[in-house]
């Protein structure tokens, strides 16, 4: 049983459900290591405050790519893009003109919220990791006997009631517990590569509803706190809305007012292409392939919008 426990990805170990089952085969891009390099305060062109899409450097990378520097920081140094931000920003060394915000639809209101209402920077440095290029293939049939065995059980007891939903005409959706639910996706296996690719996993308590127009304001008070830099607003669809609710209409608004990529619309017409694993079943992330997809659609609209020079 043990062996089932073996996961790769954080909606497959969360939900307790076999990575053989659920975990991709596709083949992904290969990218240089070289274009993961994160630049200095001093030398960047571009500074990236991100979120955990923002840690692997590869959406950064189609930048890098394209000759411009980026210092990229988290979100857990930054806290907040608070009142003083400009001057804080200075006292840097950054000299650069561009400020990347990115954040995934699933934390951006709180991110925004605290940063909207913060007064004082209070950044912590954390310390850089090396950034190696993502797997190309994962090996899913290798034992892992380190787990523990109550977890091997629950796996599973998982895989077994999935084969009794699974083929049920009617099955739709299954919630997993452990805030993981799996959906039913129509053409399912043309856009994912794991075996079960007629269904997919999500986080439960990804959110339905759309932003309104509070959230385009407060994003416009950062926007003029800012205003001395060329700011790109970079907002993450969750995996969910992408695939499950792609009728929001905040990318539209977005697009419209701040003139920043509209990642749904970019991420929805790979989809229509069949792009295969944009957001691999066992992820919450998006896959090589849709960080390279992501950063093509932030350096096409820094040119669009003469941000890039």
């Amino acid at each position: 049983m043990l062996p089932l426990a073996s996961f790769t990805g954080p909606l497959t170990r969360m939900g307790k459900i076999p990575e053989s089952l659920f975990g991709w085969t596709k083949e992904q891009p290969a990218v240089n290591p070289e274009y993961l390099a994160n630049a200095s305060w001093q030398e960047a062109d571009v500074l990236a405050i991100g979120d955990s899409f923002s840690i692997p450097h590869l959406w950064q990378s189609v930048l890098v790519k394209n000759g411009l520097k980026v210092h990229t920081e988290t979100w857990e140094a930054m806290r907040n893009v608070c009142d003083d931000f400009p001057e804080w920003l200075r006292s840097t060394g950054f000299k650069g003109r561009h400020v990347v915000i990115e954040v995934v639809e699933h934390n951006f209101k709180d991110t925004l919220d605290r940063s909207a209402n913060c007064k004082q920077m209070d950044y912590h440095a954390t310390a850089e990791l090396p950034v190696v290029p993502p797997p190309r293939l994962l090996t899913h049939n290798t034992a892992d006997y380190s787990g523990k065995f109550s977890v091997g059980i629950e796996t599973e007891l998982h895989a077994l009631k999935y084969e009794k939903l699974a083929a049920r005409p009617d099955f739709n959706t299954w919630d997993l517990g452990n805030n993981v639910r799996m959906n039913r996706i129509k053409n399912g296996c043309e856009l994912f590569s794991h075996s079960s690719c007629n269904d997919a996993l999500f986080l439960a308590d990804d959110q339905v509803g759309d932003f309104g127009d509070d959230t385009l304001n407060k994003m416009q008070v950062i926007n003029e706190r800012l205003k001395d830099y060329k700011l790109t607003w970079v907002i993450v669809p969750n995996k969910s809305t992408a695939y499950l609710y792609p009728d929001k209409q905040f990318w539209d608004k977005e697009e419209q007012r701040f003139h920043a990529p509209n990642v749904l619309k970019v991420l929805r017409q790979k989809i229509a292409v069949k792009t295969m694993d944009l957001y691999p079943a066992n992820e919450t992330h998006l896959s090589t392939t849709g960080y390279l997809i992501l950063g093509e659609a932030i350096y096409r609209n820094m040119q669009a919008s003469r941000l890039y020079y």
